[in-house]
C-alpha cells in the first residue's frame, strides 16, 4: 500500500489499477483490494476501476528524521548496492531511495563507486533470494572451477555479496553438506516445488558460525 501512495503522489495523471500492478508486479485484483483498504483509512486516493486513481493534493506521508551520521550512512548504503550484481537488489535500492527522498534529505556530499561484480547471465538473484525466504529448493547445472559440470538439488539459505564475487550458501544434496555456489559458474536452474520448511533457519545458524569465523 505505500508503494501504491508513493506511485500516485508523484504521478502527473490518473492511474489505471492495470498500471499500478504492472509496475509492482503483482494482480489487479490486489490493486483494488488495496486501494480500498486505504481509502477506508481515509488516505485520499480518489477514483474507480476501469478510470483510474489520482491521490488528492495536499496528502503526506508521516516524516523520518535521521541525523548527519545516518543520512551519510544511508546514502552510502544505498549506492554500494550497485556492487552487489544483483538486478533485483539494485531495483529495490533505487525505490527505497525515492521514498527516503520524498520524506526525509538524505547526504549530498558522501559519494560510494557502483564498480563491483558483474549481474549473473543465467540465474536471477531475485529468485535466489524468494527460494530462500521460501524455504524452497532450487536445482542446478554448476560448473566447478576446473569446469566440471554437475547437477546438484540445492536448499539455499544465504547470500554473501563480497567484492570479488558472489556466493550462495546452500544444503548440498548431492554432497550431504553445506556447500557454496558462484552464480556466474551456474548454467542452468529450476525451481522445484518441493521444500525444506523448518530446516532453513538451522542451516543458516550452523553456516554463520563457520562464515562468521573466516571473515
Amino acid at each position: 500500500m505505500f508503494e501504491i501512495i508513493q506511485i500516485l503522489r508523484n504521478a502527473k495523471r490518473p492511474r489505471t489499477a492495470q498500471q499500478i500492478a504492472e509496475e509492482l508486479e503483482v494482480t489487479k485484483r490486489t490493486v483494488y483490494r488495496d486501494i480500498a483498504a486505504l481509502q477506508a483509512m481515509r488516505v485520499p486516493v480518489e477514483g474507480e476501476a476501469g478510470v483510474g486513481y489520482v491521490m488528492r493534493s495536499g496528502y503526506d506521508l508521516p516524516p523520518i528524521n535521521f541525523d548527519v551520521e545516518e543520512a551519510e550512512a544511508i546514502t552510502v548504503g544505498l549506492a554500494l548496492i550497485a556492487r552487489t550484481g544483483d538486478r533485483g537488489l539494485n531495483r529495490a535500492a533505487r525505490s527505497a531511495a525515492q521514498k527516503l527522498a520524498d520524506s526525509t534529505r538524505l547526504s549530498e556530499t558522501v559519494f560510494a563507486s557502483t564498480w563491483g561484480v558483474e549481474e549473473p547471465e543465467i540465474i536471477d538473484l531475485t529468485t535466489v533470494r524468494k527460494a530462500i525466504r521460501e524455504d524452497r529448493k532450487l536445482r542446478i547445472y554448476y560448473r566447478n572451477a576446473e569446469g566440471v559440470e554437475t547437477r546438484r538439488t540445492i536448499w539455499p539459505i544465504a547470500i554473501a555479496y563480497h567484492s570479488e564475487a558472489i556466493v550462495i550458501a546452500a544444503w548440498c544434496e548431492l554432497r550431504k553438506d553445506l556447500r557454496h555456489f558462484r552464480p556466474d559458474r551456474v548454467s542452468e536452474y529450476e525451481e522445484l516445488n518441493e521444500g525444506f520448511i523448518g530446516e532453513g533457519d538451522r542451516l543458516r545458524q550452523e553456516w554463520i558460525k563457520d562464515y562468521a569465523s573466516w571473515l
